[in-house]
């Protein structure tokens, strides 16, 4: 997952207030939203931040604390709003409620966005692999918008895991390369694939990524290198779930890929915050 459990902040010196701009619900468990983003706020492509709503009251009327949780950005660094992408949860603390906030609506916002998924933690390298399941997408969403990784590396493959066809969130626009994108679009058609891959449906590529790294369709999507990962070469960012996540690492281990970090960079990456 791309979230993590609800945390209550004590007070508001670590987040501010911003309007929502815009939503779109991809399905009855998924959508994305759009707030505004502060002049002052400064991100690297592939981080998280504090997002949240007020607590509701107590019994006594008294206000509650607002409870928030950790979303990755899916905006690049350089765009002048902040994209998220959010599962339902009916009686979740915070999705419960945050699914139903239309454009105008104030949501709080951290100040201090952070996170591994970005590319100050890996090596520099050929073939930069972005394995997400669900809406561990939504980092790569912004890294795959950001022109420096075209200039770092010369295949950016994003592999987008789903259980139904329509869990396929920004299928349009990462089927059409970015086309429409300001900054990356030229690079993007030479240099961006996508892969997506559904477990539950019948869809032209099914399987679960591990199963695509085991026989080989994985590698279909670059139009160069070898079918498999490659320590010199290849560099990986993994977003999703728990066991996808555990199962990957562990073949790229095996592999002989080092995981890297903000303090030393390697050849793989996870984000930590989102793993239980």
């Amino acid at each position: 997952m791309h979230v993590r459990a609800p945390v209550l902040i004590p007070d508001s010196a670590a987040f501010t207030t911003m309007a929502v701009k815009w939503v779109k619900h991809w399905n009855e468990h998924l959508f994305s939203f759009a707030v505004e983003r502060p002049a002052s706020f400064r991100f690297r492509s592939g981080e998280f931040v504090m997002l949240g709503l007020p607590g509701l009251p107590g019994d006594d009327g008294t206000p509650g604390k607002p409870v928030m949780r950790a979303y990755s950005i899916a905006s690049p660094s350089w765009a002048e709003e902040l994209e998220f992408l959010s599962i339902k949860v009916a009686e979740g603390p915070l999705t419960g409620r945050l699914q139903a906030v239309k454009p105008g609506d104030q949501l709080y916002l951290g100040k201090k966005p952070t996170g591994t998924l970005v590319l100050d933690a890996l090596l520099g390298g050929k073939r930069l692999f972005m394995l997400s399941t669900g809406t561990g997408l939504a980092p790569f969403l912004s890294v795959a918008r950001d022109p420096e990784v075209y200039d770092r590396f010369e295949q950016v493959v994003i592999v987008h895991g789903v259980r139904r066809v329509d869990d396929l969130a920004w299928r349009d626009m990462l089927t059409a390369q970015l086309a429409d994108d300001p900054l990356v679009a030229d690079q993007a058609l030479l240099q961006f694939h996508y892969l997506p891959a559904v477990t539950r449906e019948q869809f032209h590529t099914m399987g679960r990524i591990t199963t695509l790294i085991e026989d080989g369709r994985l590698f279909d999507a670059p139009v160069v290198g070898e079918r498999r990962f490659d320590p010199e070469t290849d560099r990986v960012m993994l977003c999703g779930s728990t066991e996808m996540i555990r199962e990957t690492a562990g073949m790229l281990e095996a592999a002989g890929l080092v995981e890297g970090s903000n303090a030393n960079p390697g050849q793989f990456v996870i984000e930590r915050a989102f793993v239980g």
